[in-house]
């Protein structure tokens, strides 16, 4: 399950929506492929925010599952198409933190 949260500076967020939107499918593609994920255990969201000028307009955060085929190469790759992807659909610079939960203390109602 990866969790996926967009956080775009609400200044360019009107300028980059349109691409970004296009690009979600594609992203939850390679997550899915990456980190063997059916599509239906995906969470995605896309939130502007007022984002301070000296940071990154463009932060993404990703909850997953921990999972012994989940090296860190393997998740170190799947930072990078990441960035690459959203910095493609955004155009300025992506800083990107992936976490592992913990299986003992999550919680999910769907």
């Amino acid at each position: 399950m990866p969790n996926v949260k967009i956080y775009v500076d609400e200044t360019l967020y009107p300028a980059c929506r349109d691409r970004l939107g296009q690009s979600l499918a594609p992203i939850r593609a390679m997550l899915c492929r990456d980190l063997i994920v059916d599509v239906p255990a995906c969470q995605f969201a896309v939130i502007p925010v007022c984002a301070m000028p000296d940071l990154p307009r463009v932060n993404v955060e990703v909850q997953i599952m921990p999972k012994p085929e989940r090296t860190r190469a393997v998740l170190m790759g799947v930072c990078t198409d990441l960035r690459r992807m959203v910095q493609a659909a955004t155009e300025t610079h992506v800083a990107i933190r992936l976490m592992a939960l913990d299986p003992e203390t999550y919680i999910a109602l769907k």
